[in-house]
């Protein structure tokens, strides 16, 4: 191990790797500007002050370690990093060091990133997000032979963990994904997606899915949910505890759901007009004949809430208004701020993305999985690589990941369209910008009572952009923000009781104002919802006795085929 005289060298090496990271990693135009960047010397140079400090602090404490007794970390951050938290970190006095000059780099590289200078805000962005990449990847506990649980593990059991590593990445390599739960203990239809129901309605890119009701009498007015179209619907509907699904037709709704064909290669010219001609407008009147009502409420999450609001908008354009209320979850209409996604969309890229599959072809699933998963790669990445090939682990059972995995795709018109008059040039806010089915869109004519929920780690949808749906609809807005992740934050059961969510700011304000002018309750959200949602039941009737109308006669059981099919 070197010693602290040469620091600088260190320092200087650490720079050129990020730099040269970066190079390989930049668009052509942005690696030719970053080439020349160079940090202002008066921002630069105490950061490598204050590392060569921590550093020499560091190198002392392990030179006057005694007896292997730990002493508290010089490097705080080290004790809330998961990473490190196993005692086999503590007890080694290498390992000890390892990690807090592991800790003490990443944080000058990312500061180092912050300053470097430019005059767009997305190509800083994007310099931010490949260092944290390039710096997680480059943590101790990716390795071997850095990793000391590693070591301690294949002596343990005598070297069988490092085969049952090496068998778990031949599999993975086989899958062509990373596995991040037992995908054994899980299977539609038997444990996951099991409230009752049947699929009522099909056609070639949805089945309808009413479901039995659980109570005596029903609200007149029933719930049709359209789910995001990437990924499954079961997100919505998996073990019956943490079911949304199920919990809306234990308050008393009548409740139907659009699930989404995986687009196949028969389905590579679908446009976003055909999704909404398909999706939403075929499902309506399908909900209307069934229910007996004209009228229903609506739920969209993240571009299912997308997709749903855009339907409703060319059916108010066309004096059509099926919409009793309206609940958005994790959705954007206004892409002004589209988070860490921002760093995938560009100008070329989306060019070159019509230019491959805009006129014809499939963006592929399992591509953005691998794209969301690196929004989260200290979640959805590495710990799988250290625990499944490095220690030779089986991940835990875990409903959610099994479901992140089952991925599905976006027919390539449908996805390029999205990607540009949305993420790119952000049309669909203004009025009158976009024609869609023909008609043109407004959302201000969505003038229905709206529930908007956000989740306030969300790094897909930040809930300060899913706030600004409250300037673009015109009815009267409930604002509810939840604690944790674009997942987890929407998946909270009522049950359990767990978490915290803010409500009853100040919608005059923006996002943060709002915020500082909420209340903070403990639990779940989802009773906040059921509440608000009854007065929108529009009166109460005998549940039906059997599902579907002899003009829509019953398919098959829920969940359906198409959420099976691979």
């Amino acid at each position: 191990m070197q010693g602290i005289a040469d620091l600088p060298k260190q320092i200087e090496a650490l720079t050129q790797s990020l730099a040269g990271f970066l190079e390989a990693h930049l668009p052509q135009d942005q690696a030719k500007t970053m080439a020349s960047l160079t940090p202002p010397a008066e921002k630069f140079q105490p950061l490598v002050n204050d590392l060569m400090a921590a550093h020499q602090q560091l190198w002392q404490q392990m030179l006057n370690r005694k007896n292997g007794t730990a002493e508290s970390p010089v490097v705080g951050a080290v004790a809330k990093d998961r990473r490190f938290s196993a005692e086999a970190w503590t007890t080694s006095p290498v390992h000890d060091y390892m990690r807090q000059a592991y800790v003490l780099n990443s944080q000058f590289l990312n500061n180092l990133a912050g300053i470097l200078p430019s005059e767009d805000s997305k190509e800083s962005a994007r310099i931010r997000f490949l260092t944290s990449q390039f710096v997680d990847a480059l943590s101790p506990s990716n390795f071997a032979a850095t990793n000391p649980e590693v070591i301690q593990k294949a002596l343990k059991t005598e070297g069988r963990s490092i085969t049952e590593g090496i068998n778990n990445l031949l599999r993975d390599l086989a899958k062509g994904r990373i596995s991040t739960s037992d995908e054994t203990a899980f299977e539609v239809g038997k444990n996951l997606a099991t409230t009752e129901g049947a699929v009522v309605y099909e056609n070639e890119l949805i089945q309808l899915i009413q479901y039995a009701p659980l109570t005596a009498k029903v609200g007149k007015r029933p719930l049709l949910i359209t789910p995001p179209c990437i990924n499954r619907f079961y997100i919505l509907d998996l073990q019956p505890e943490s079911s949304l699904v199920r919990f809306a037709v234990e308050a008393g709704h009548t409740v139907f759901l659009i699930s989404w064909k995986n687009p196949g290669k028969e389905d590579a010219h679908r446009t976003w007009d055909d999704y909404l001609e398909l999706g939403p407008f075929s499902a309506i009147p399908v909900v209307q004949a069934i229910s007996g009502s004209q009228t229903m409420n609506m739920l969209g999450f993240c571009i299912g809430g997308t997709l749903l609001s855009s339907a409703l908008a060319v059916l108010a354009a066309r004096g059509e208004k099926p919409a009793a209320s309206l609940t958005l979850l994790t959705t954007m209409l206004d892409f002004a701020d589209t988070g860490d996604i921002d760093i995938f969309v560009d100008a070329p890229s989306v060019a070159a993305r019509e230019a491959a599959i805009g006129k014809g072809g499939l963006l592929e699933g399992r591509e953005l999985m691998t794209m969301f998963s690196s929004l989260r790669p200290n979640d959805l990445v590495w710990p799988y690589v250290s625990g499944n090939y490095l220690l030779g682990n089986t991940p835990q059972a875990f409903d959610i990941l099994y479901w992140n995995a089952d991925s599905t795709g976006l027919p390539g018109p449908m996805a390029c369209w999205y990607l540009r008059n949305t993420y790119l040039e952000n049309r669909l806010r203004v009025p009158g910008e976009l024609k869609l089915c023909d008609q043109p869109v407004d959302l201000g004519r969505l003038d229905m009572p709206t529930y908007l929920f956000a989740a306030r780690e969300d790094h897909i949808v930040p809930w300060q952009t899913a706030y600004l749906v409250t300037r673009l609809l015109s009815g009267q807005h409930r604002f509810v923000l939840g604690a944790s992740g674009h997942i987890a934050g929407v998946i909270n059961p009522a049950a359990k009781n767990r978490r915290n969510y803010w409500v009853d700011g100040d919608l005059k304000g923006d996002a943060n104002q709002w915020l500082a002018s909420a209340s903070e309750k403990p639990g779940s959200w989802w009773s906040d919802w059921s509440d608000w949602l009854e007065d929108f039941k529009g009166g109460e009737r005998a549940a039906p006795k059997s599902l579907g109308s002899k003009a829509y006669k019953t398919i098959e059981p829920a969940p359906g085929r198409y959420v099976q099919a691979r």
